[in-house]
């Protein structure tokens, strides 16, 4: 492969200025775009909302797999063996007592799941997750190899959107589960495509503040599902389905017509042309820029092919220092997943009304995201990490130990281990874009993504089991990613780096930082 020390881009005429030519990729695309504009806001902006309809999908089934209250019915013979605070409902005769609302409003009441094991009644959540698994490593490398991150983005929201749609003419637990199993293979790469393509049309500078973006979108569509679910209350769950997927449409139409691709992307990919379109598009510096002499010259080997689309990962594990990265990024992943995932579905645990407890989770989010977004810059990835993932661990331990003791207090730990597993979530796709080089950063995104959800697919499960024993759903969570949040030690610090684009570049760096420290 070609010296990593040669220059990306050459013959940068910039006559109305006397700075020295660009020496990198990185520097010409910071020169051209500039600071911060509304061209680039109003992209970044548009791209990250996609989060918001991500995270409607993510935690739709909180509402619509929630097991609904029910009563005893009124009569001196029902009052004999009916008791609702201490009654088990599924030792009591069918006639003997009725949900509080229509059963339609839930699919534990409506396909009378109410005594079914854990594993079925937790089923159609996991295989939400597992579709995003399998979707992820099915499409992620696409948007690295062929259809780029704008297609790749709309295609993922397309699929998730009319899965969704179908899903409310669902007839039966089982196809139920197949049409969650597809929405989670569309919606694997959303999050990944979004994030990446928002912070490759910026600068270093605004970066971490891009990438926030869509974190608060995230949050946005978390706080709109208490919403829905109280407008819903009392009618067919399929409602909320529906309610979800058209927005989802819309917003595929504007992605089809006002998102621009990466001009990073573009150019490794040897398209230059419309690599200088997008850049003189969203350039916002005062300084008058000459892209007529603008002369590419892409060193990746792989951008001179038409590569295989596993490729980017094949790349990813052939060098061990990125190995490492990846395995470790992931088994982070899976710590934060398990307990992001799976605290808010465990809501029904608590003694605590379940609108609340949604609507104080989603608010958490903000605060996770303002730490994101204003001190992204300013604290150690490592060392935050670290920290996050062990306030949650003991904060969810807590709540398995004491248990009903607790009380109220229950909710407050339970807000603070959400928190922390949510900044460490947002922490984590940060630290990964800057770990890894442009010819494979949202593959490598994708891999860490798909580690989240894998913890993600045990949460259902281990929460239906925590009706019984909490210790099988917060205590797990939080054991769990305490003890994943420790391999953040193998990884490199990177606040402050630049963003490189061949794998070469990375390793230069590396190297040379390692030879600095020495």
């Amino acid at each position: 492969m070609a010296d990593s020390t040669r220059p990306l881009l050459s013959d940068f005429n910039s006559s109305e200025s006397n700075l020295p030519p660009p020496r990198s990729l990185e520097e010409t695309i910071e020169r051209c775009i500039g600071d911060f504009g509304w061209a680039q806001f109003l992209q970044a902006a548009l791209v990250s909302f996609a989060w918001f309809f991500d995270a409607q999908q993510t935690f739709i089934t909180v509402f619509t797999d929630s097991q609904p209250m029910w009563h005893c019915d009124n009569s001196d013979r029902v009052d004999s063996v009916c008791n609702t605070s201490s009654s088990n409902l599924c030792t009591l005769p069918n006639q003997t007592w009725s949900w509080d609302l229509n059963p339609h409003v839930s699919i534990i009441s409506e396909w009378g799941l109410q005594c079914a094991g854990s594993f079925l009644k937790g089923f159609p959540a996991s295989s939400f997750f597992l579709g995003c698994l399998i979707g992820g490593l099915a499409l992620s490398t696409l948007a690295d190899s062929s259809l780029g991150r704008k297609n790749m983005l709309l295609l993922s929201c397309l699929i998730m959107s009319l899965s969704s749609m179908l899903t409310a003419f669902s007839t039966s637990i089982w196809v139920y589960a197949f049409l969650r199993f597809l929405n989670g293979c569309g919606r694997a790469t959303i999050g990944t495509c979004a994030l990446v393509l928002s912070t490759e049309l910026v600068g270093k500078k605004w970066r971490g503040q891009v990438g926030a973006m869509g974190f608060f979108c995230f949050t946005l569509g978390f706080l709109s599902l208490p919403m829905l679910g109280y407008i819903n209350e009392g009618n067919s769950w399929r409602n909320l389905y529906v309610w979800t997927s058209i927005p989802t449409l819309i917003y595929c139409c504007l992605v089809r017509s006002f998102v621009r691709e990466s001009p990073r992307w573009l150019i490794v990919k040897g398209r230059k042309e419309e690599a200088v379109s997008i850049l003189q598009s969203i350039a916002s510096n005062a300084i008058t820029m000459s892209f007529t002499n603008l002369c590419f010259e892409v060193e990746n080997d792989q951008s001179k092919s038409n590569p295989d689309v596993y490729d980017a990962l094949k790349i990813l594990v052939r060098k061990s220092w990125s190995f490492r990265r990846l395995l470790a990024a992931m088994v982070v992943g899976f710590g934060i997943g398990m307990a992001y995932y799976g605290m808010p579905l465990a809501l029904t645990n608590l003694n605590f009304n379940l609108y609340l407890g949604v609507v104080f989770n989603a608010l958490s989010e903000f605060p996770a995201f303002l730490i994101t977004f204003f001190f992204i810059d300013k604290i150690n990835r490592r060392d935050a990490l670290i920290g996050f993932t062990a306030l949650s661990g003991i904060s969810s331990a807590l709540i398995a130990v004491l248990g009903q003791k607790l009380g109220s207090l229950q909710i407050v730990l339970e807000l603070l281990s959400f928190f922390s597993a949510c900044t460490a979530f947002n922490m984590t796709l940060i630290y990964t874009i800057e770990m890894f080089p442009t010819c494979v950063r949202n593959s490598a995104i994708s891999m860490v993504r798909q580690a989240l959800v894998f913890g993600g697919v045990f949460s259902p499960v281990m929460v239906a089991a925590g009706r019984e024993n909490q210790f099988w759903s917060y205590g797990l969570f939080g054991l769990i990613i305490g003890l994943c949040g420790l391999f953040v030690f193998g990884l490199p610090e990177t606040r402050g780096s630049v963003l490189c684009d061949t794998m070469d570049e990375e390793e230069y760096k590396t190297l040379a930082k390692r030879q600095f420290i020495g």
